[in-house]
């Protein structure tokens, strides 16, 4: 799948604003856009038509920051969508994909991960949502019906994106699904923009486009967002409703990898986030006995 070009996010955020956003007077006329007409958004961010026109069309090579800023400013792009807007305009005009190697999470990601110990729930996410490690709980409150020992095996690695528009599972484990599936494929189209000649990245999107009708109509409305917090409403299987908000923590050595950790909203949630720690120490002493027994056979 192609990723997006400067020109389609420009026409996206452009049909998204009126002429009353910007302080411009609408008459009787009926208008043909839904938002701002081209010569509309170049005289407010003080280009010519042409070269707006240009620029939408792929046609008038890399813009300034400058334009570009002015762009944003008229646009009222945030600025996680700046930034995309940035990333779009130093994209070569012909790139062909690569394969990156297979994501492994820096040490020190690892270290502050195993420091949390079972007691607070934590996933490791990578540059495409795969998940790279998690503690016991993180993976019983997300996605117990997927093996432990996934992430360890690059190809079998669970990629919440995937399972968040293709499994039926993790659907109906969040109540507010609608809401977080904006923020995955916004934080998605942040990330292909990051790296638009990710082949790993493309095939992603592109399988989610095909496969999942709710995927494609948000991924058209070419919405941009981070995602660093917010707000998880899950209905667990095994403890009920649970309420957790989630934080992104980044390191500088691996920008891309993001451990997310869950804290609850409530006493309620706090309740059933100790019972599900105790549920995975319960389930950790017979592997444990078992592991014991399987180095030293001599004493069973």
């Amino acid at each position: 799948m192609e990723l997006e070009s400067l020109g389609a996010y420009l026409k996206t955020r452009r049909d998204r604003v009126t002429p009353a956003d910007v302080g411009l007077r609408a008459y009787g006329t009926a208008r043909r856009v839904p938002g701002l007409r081209r010569e509309e958004l170049a005289q407010l961010a003080g280009v010519s038509v042409g070269y707006y026109t240009r620029l939408e069309q792929g046609q008038a090579g890399t813009a300034s920051r400058q334009v570009l800023d002015a762009l944003a400013n008229v646009l009222r792009l945030d600025p996680s969508e700046t930034a995309h807007l940035h990333n779009l305009s130093r994209q070569p005009t012909t790139s062909h994909l690569v394969r990156p190697h297979p994501e492994k999470p820096h040490q020190r990601v690892l270290s502050l991960l195993a420091s949390l110990g079972d007691g607070t729930p934590a996933v490791v996410l990578g540059r495409r949502g795969d998940v790279l490690a998690w503690n016991r709980t993180g993976h019983a409150l997300v996605a117990e019906h997927v093996a432990f020992e996934a992430p360890r095996d690059p190809a079998r690695r669970p990629s919440i994106p995937r399972m968040f528009f293709l499994d039926p599972l993790t659907r109906d484990l969040h109540r507010n699904w609608d809401e977080l599936a904006r923020v995955h494929v916004a934080y998605l189209r942040l990330t292909a923009g990051r790296y638009p000649t990710d082949a790993r990245l493309a095939e992603l999107i592109g399988e989610l486009a095909m496969r999942s009708r709710d995927f494609a109509g948000l991924w058209a409305e070419g919405d941009v967002a981070d995602c660093t917090v917010g707000a998880m409403h899950l209905r667990h299987p095994t403890v009920g409703d649970v309420g957790v908000d989630y934080q992104v923590w980044l390191q500088p050595e691996s920008p891309d990898h993001r451990l997310e950790v869950y804290t609850p909203h409530d006493t309620a949630s706090a309740d059933a986030l100790r019972l599900l720690s105790g549920q995975v120490a319960d389930r950790r002493e017979p592997e444990a006995a078992r592991a014991e027994a399987a180095r030293h056979p001599a004493s069973r």
